[in-house]
C-alpha cells in the first residue's frame, strides 16, 4: 500500500531539529551542511521514524544524505554485521554513494563500508566480506550473486534503499531487485528514491514497502503542460513544414501520428533521406521488426518515431518532447489521447497538427482561447541540419534462454571493456536477444570490446543496429 495522498510539510530547514547526535551534527557543519534541502527536509524526518517512503529525488538533490544520515543515525555500530543494503543502477553511482556516506560517518569510528559491484574481481571481494560490514552499497546482479554463494548474509539487514529506482528498472534490473529482496528479513525499512514515478516504479512500492509514504519536492506540478499548435498546409507541404518545426525544436524524441501505415514508411524514409533519423511502426511490420523499432525509439536510439494509432498502443515512452498529428485527428478523444503523450510529470510538452485547406470546418472544431492556429509558410524553412540521437543500440546474440542478465551485460562492458557507466542506457533482455543503449561516442568501442571480448566467460555475436 502506498499513501500517495499523504500531505508533508516541513518548514524547518536546520539539522538540529532533527534528533542526531552532536558528533554527526558537527560533522555536517564541518562538510558545509547547513540547512537541509527540499528532499531532506522532507525525507529525513520519516526515515528516522522508520517510516517507508517513496521519494522523488534527482541527481544533485542531496538524497544520498537523506537516507544516509538517517542510516547512519540508526546504525549500531558494536554490532558488526550488515544492517543496511543500498542497491544502485552502475558501479560509479554505488561508488559515489559510498564515498559520501563515508564522508557523513567520520564521526563515528569504525563503521565499515563496502561496496559490491559487477566489474571487479570477485576474490577481494569475498575477503571483505569475510571481514564484515555494517553498510552495503552495489549493484544488484553483483549483490545477488554474492547471496546466492552465500558469501553475503541480510538476516540482520533492517534497512534497505534503492537509489534511482527508475534508472534501475530501465536497466533491467527488475529481477535481480526481486530476488536480492527474497533473501531480506520482511521486517524492514525500505527507501525507494526515483526521479520519475511510471506504473512501474508505483508497482514495486506496492510490492516491497508497508505503507510508503510518497515525498514530492516538485510542487503544483500540472499533469501535462502543453503548448497546442495549428498549421494549415497544402497536402504537398507537409513534409516541408514537419521539416521545418524539427528543425526550429531539435527535439530528442518525437512522435509524429500518421493516419495510414503507407503514408508511416513514406515519410519516415524522407526524412531519413534528409538525415533526420526516424523509425516507423505500423501493423505490417514482424514483431522481430517492431521489437527493433521500439527498443531503438525507447533507449534514445531513434530520434523520430512515425506511427499509426493502432501500432502505438501501450507505447509509453519517458520525457517525450514532441507529438506530431501530421493528418487532424478524426476526433478531439484521439487527438487528446494522442498529445497526452508529452507533457507528462511536470514536464513541458509541445505539439503540432497539420490540417489542409479542405479540413478547415473540421479544424475550426479544435479552436479554443489556448491553441495557436497559424499557416505553416510563417515557419522559416530549413535546409541542411540534422537530427542524430544519442545512443545506438548494439545487439548481442544471447538473451534468456542463455540466462544473459542485465548485470552480465553492464559487467562486460564497465569492466572489461572499461567504459564509464554513464555511457551505458536501457538495457532490454528478450528471449534470444539483448539490446542495449551506448551513448553515440562509445559505440565503436563498446562494439568492438565486446566482439573480442566475453560474457559470462562465452562468446556471443555482436552488431550496431543501424
Amino acid at each position: 500500500m502506498i499513501c500517495i495522498g499523504y500531505t508533508f510539510i516541513m518548514n524547518k530547514t536546520n539539522f538540529s531539529t532533527l534528533s542526531l547526535s552532536d558528533e554527526m551534527l558537527h560533522n555536517l557543519n564541518e562538510l558545509g551542511y547547513k540547512e537541509m534541502t527540499p528532499v531532506q527536509a522532507q525525507a529525513l524526518p520519516l526515515v528516522l521514524d522508520n517510516i517507508d517512503i517513496i521519494a522523488q529525488a534527482k541527481t544533485g538533490s542531496g538524497k544520498t544524505a537523506a537516507f544516509g544520515i538517517g542510516l547512519l543515525t540508526k546504525l549500531q555500530v558494536k554490532k558488526f554485521r550488515v544492517q543496511s543494503l543500498i542497491m544502485c543502477p552502475t558501479r560509479e553511482l554505488a561508488d559515489q554513494v559510498a564515498k559520501e556516506l563515508r564522508r557523513l560517518a567520520r564521526g563515528t569510528h569504525n563503521i565499515k563500508i563496502l561496496t559490491l559491484c559487477g566489474g571487479s574481481a570477485f576474490g577481494p571481494q569475498l575477503g571483505s566480506l569475510r571481514h564484515g560490514a555494517h553498510i552495503v552499497v552495489g549493484t544488484p546482479g553483483r549483490i545477488h550473486e554474492h547471496l546466492k554463494k552465500g558469501s553475503l548474509n541480510l538476516e540482520n539487514m533492517d534497512t534497505l534503499v534503492l537509489d534511482e529506482a527508475d534508472r534501475m528498472l530501465d536497466m533491467g534490473f527488475i529481477e535481480e531487485i526481486e530476488q536480492v529482496i527474497s533473501y531480506a528479513p520482511p521486517e524492514r525499512q525500505t527507501l525507494l528514491f526515483s526521479a520519475t514515478f511510471p506504473d512501474e516504479i508505483l508497482g514495486l512500492s506496492s510490492s516491497i514497502q508497508n505503507d510508503a509514504v510518497s515525498v514530492k519536492t516538485i510542487s503544483n506540478e500540472s499533469a501535462n503542460k502543453i503548448a497546442e499548435h495549428f498549421y494549415g498546409t497544402d497536402a504537398d507541404n507537409k513534409l516541408n513544414t514537419l521539416v521545418n518545426i524539427l528543425g526550429k525544436y531539435e527535439p530528442e524524441t518525437t512522435i509524429v501520428f500518421s493516419n495510414t501505415k503507407i503514408e508511416c514508411q513514406e515519410i519516415a524514409s524522407s526524412l531519413r533521406k534528409r538525415d533526420i533519423d526516424a523509425l516507423a511502426i505500423h501493423g505490417d511490420l514482424e514483431q522481430y521488426e517492431r521489437n527493433d523499432v521500439l527498443v531503438q525509439f525507447s533507449n534514445r536510439s531513434c530520434s523520430v518515431l512515425i506511427a499509426t494509432d493502432v501500432a502505438a498502443r501501450g507505447l509509453d515512452i519517458k520525457d517525450l518532447e514532441m507529438v506530431v498529428n501530421y493528418d487532424l485527428p478524426h476526433d478531439e478523444a484521439t487527438y487528446t489521447h494522442r498529445i497526452g503523450r508529452t507533457g507528462r510529470a511536470g514536464k513541458e510538452g509541445i505539439a503540432f497538427t497539420f490540417f489542409t485547406n479542405n479540413q478547415l470546418r473540421h479544424a475550426d472544431e479544435y479552436k479554443n482561447d489556448t491553441r495557436i492556429f497559424d499557416e505553416s509558410n510563417s515557419l522559416k524553412d530549413l535546409k541542411g541540419f540534422s537530427i542524430k540521437p544519442p545512443n545506438v543500440t548494439l545487439v548481442i546474440e544471447g538473451g534468456k534462454k542463455d540466462k544473459m542478465r542485465p548485470g552480465d551485460i553492464l559487467g562486460a562492458l564497465t569492466g572489461d571493456a572499461g567504459l564509464d557507466g554513464s555511457a551505458i542506457g536501457k538495457i532490454d533482455i528478450y528471449e534470444r536477444q539483448s539490446y542495449v543503449a551506448i551513448a553515440r561516442k562509445s559505440i565503436l568501442e563498446a562494439h568492438k570490446q565486446l566482439q573480442n571480448g566475453k560474457i559470462k566467460g562465452k562468446k556471443f555475436s555482436v552488431w550496431i543496429l543501424e
